[in-house]
């Protein structure tokens, strides 16, 4: 068994690329500051006393006659207050410029979301690179290295969603932002238990077969190491485990989904006279709804695969060409929605706008400082906005790919047929290394010193235990669970959103 071959090659030009050329190229950067991006400045101190009719302060005249030097010295040490009120409804026209590299790599989160973009991109070449290579020479026995990809940045992704949730719970001006992630998490938790039990004729999750198929792998291996266990988790632990973990996912993705559907409303608002934008902007919102009911059975797979139109003798696809199409809308929803970024993080920076305008319809004065806080601020939290945006895209994009490289999937369901899986009978004795789980201390020398060739052995046949424990039906099941329930939580969370903005907030 190779266990490093062209997947180490590809890995490490990949790397080399990441490193070179990231300085001087960035995907990041060039989604904010090369797609057109406007962003509004704050009036100064003087633009403000202009408009508001105040005389401006020369600076150190007015301070009275006949002081002495020492009082003189004494005035001169304390700090100069520029704090001053302006009427609400002041006729306040607000500058913009477009944003630009220097602008942005101040902002908060701009190292996170930068270096969470580019990875991905690298990783998808890396993932899409190691695609073409086994669809022409065939799966080598080698390791997938651009699975390990997958999984790094998955695990980026969950990092900076679990940084941007922790902004709720530190400070004490952001209890309703805490309340919400908890209420949100704990209701997310119930539904998840409820679609646990949803019959997998009903709802195609594969978690059933998934637990079963490793219980039974994970007893066979307990067994060649002399301890007899019916499973190492039980059916209730498990779905208990499982559920805790959507909570989680859920209250990553709370406020995610309520500020993509602020966007899209604010992002309809400047789209009129532009049809085909609206309407790409309104599939982008839908398409995690048309995702959601892609598992469910009764509406979708089965009207695909086993319904027989008039006029046809035979259903619309087979099964694995329905497995691919619908890995192929996971990518193309992943795909428009990046494409829709620039509308909506647009829709976002002219939130300093708008903000403007209903303060024009308010009475009373504000400070100078707190309007300039109130426009700077929209700005200043541009790369949150990006990360809340960008961060569940990637996330679900990447658990998709993982579910078609681990659970066995298939891009182009014509190509090379049904997956057949050799099975052994009962009566016969497995040959190692096929059927079975091998037992890896059966070629173990304690009290000899192995050679390379023995050691390389050895993790081979570890590599091999392991990949027999979580085998192919296991992670079907996983990660075909976990791209489920992203991209139903997209969904729950951006109708929430919706809702709320739609109906509530506006009541």
């Amino acid at each position: 068994m190779a266990v490093l071959g062209v997947q180490l090659v590809i890995t490490m030009i990949m790397a080399s690329t990441l490193q070179k050329l990231g300085p001087y190229f960035s995907p990041a950067r060039w989604l904010l500051c090369s797609t057109g991006l406007m962003y509004y400045l704050h009036p100064s101190d003087a633009e403000l006393k202009k408009l508001a009719g105040i005389p401006q302060n020369p600076g150190g005249k007015g301070k009275g006659r006949g002081g002495g030097g020492r009082n003189k010295h004494k005035d001169n040490d304390k700090p100069v207050d520029n704090t001053f009120t302006v009427p609400k409804d002041l006729d306040l026209q607000l500058d913009c410029t477009a944003v630009g590299m220097l602008d942005v790599m101040g902002l908060r989160f701009f190292n996170e979301y930068q270096w969470l973009v580019n990875f991905s991109l690298c990783s998808a070449v890396v993932y899409i690179i190691t695609e073409m290579y086994y669809s022409l020479f065939g799966k080598q026995d080698e390791v997938n290295l651009s699975m390990l990809w997958a999984l790094v940045v998955v695990g980026f992704a969950l990092k900076n969603l679990w940084q941007l949730t922790r902004m709720y719970f530190t400070g004490t001006e952001n209890a309703g932002e805490r309340s919400m992630c908890i209420l949100c998490g704990v209701t997310y938790w119930l539904i998840s238990m409820g679609v646990l039990l949803v019959d997998e004729n009903t709802l195609e999750l594969g978690l059933n077969t998934s637990y079963q198929a490793f219980n039974q792998s994970a007893a066979e291996f307990l067994g060649n190491q002399t301890l007899h266990s019916s499973g190492p988790v039980s059916l209730i632990t498990f779905k208990v485990s499982v559920s805790l973990w959507c909570a989680v996912i859920g209250a990553f993705l709370t406020f995610p989904g309520l500020r993509l559907a602020k966007m899209h409303l604010d992002g309809l608002k400047y789209c009129e006279g532009r049809n085909t934008v609206k309407l790409l902007m309104n599939i982008s919102f839908i398409s995690p709804f048309l995702l959601t009911i892609m598992w469910l059975k009764p509406i979708s797979k089965d009207y695909c695969t086993r319904t027989v139109f008039p006029g046809m003798v035979a259903p619309l696809m087979s099964v694995t060409d329905y497995e691919s199409l619908r890995l192929w809308i996971v990518v193309m929803t992943v795909v428009l929605r990046l494409c829709m970024m620039p509308q909506y993080l647009q829709a976002y920076l002219n939130m300093s706008q708008r903000k403007i305008d209903e303060l024009k319809k308010q009475t009373g004065r504000i400070k100078n400082t707190e309007l300039q806080r109130t426009i700077a601020s929209v700005f200043y939290y541009l790369c949150v906005v990006t990360m809340q945006y960008v961060a569940p895209l990637i996330l679900g994009l990447y658990f998709a790919f993982m579910a078609k490289t681990l659970g066995g999937y298939k891009w182009i369901g014509w190509v090379g047929g049904e997956v057949i899986i050799d099975e052994c009978s009962i009566d016969d004795e497995p040959p190692p290394g096929e059927c079975g789980l091998i037992n890896p201390h059966a070629q173990l020398l304690p009290d000899e010193a192995l050679s390379l060739d023995e050691a390389r052995e050895q993790f081979a046949l570890k590599l091999s235990t392991i990949r027999q424990i979580f085998n192919e039906e296991v992670l079907r099941g996983m990660f075909g669970f976990a791209t489920w329930w992203t991209c139903f939580m997209w969904f729950c969370s951006s109708a929430l959103g919706f809702l709320y903005h739609e109906y509530f907030a506006a009541a």
